[in-house]
């Protein structure tokens, strides 16, 4: 059941957020759906944020790399630990991405 929880939020985060990500850098969303494929769009993300010299990218930079980990440990966790560290990586995402805009 973990691994079915973890795909359906992984896909919600996903819907939500890759899009708004992917436009952070001119790109399209990806068409790959697996959750590797949205943890690579948001390192892609905060490393080109990451990069520039205008200070609120780099601040948004800084939350994508907080929700890259929570969606990383994610990845593996137990049960209880993942509901939470998806509820953190889609606070940090939102907020990486408000701060960009």
């Amino acid at each position: 059941m973990a691994t079915q929880t973890r795909t359906d939020t992984f896909a919600a985060l996903r819907d939500c957020f890759a899009t708004d990500l992917a436009a952070l850098i001119g790109d399209q969303a990806p068409r790959r759906t697996t959750p590797n494929a949205f943890i690579d769009l948001a390192e892609e993300v905060r490393d080109v944020l990451a990069a520039s010299s205008i200070g609120n990218w780099r601040e948004a930079s800084e939350e994508l790399d907080h929700a890259v980990g929570h969606l990383t440990d994610a990845l593996t966790s137990t049960d209880g630990d993942q509901v939470s560290l998806l509820a953190w990586a889609r606070t940090h995402l939102r907020d990486g991405i408000a701060t960009a805009s």
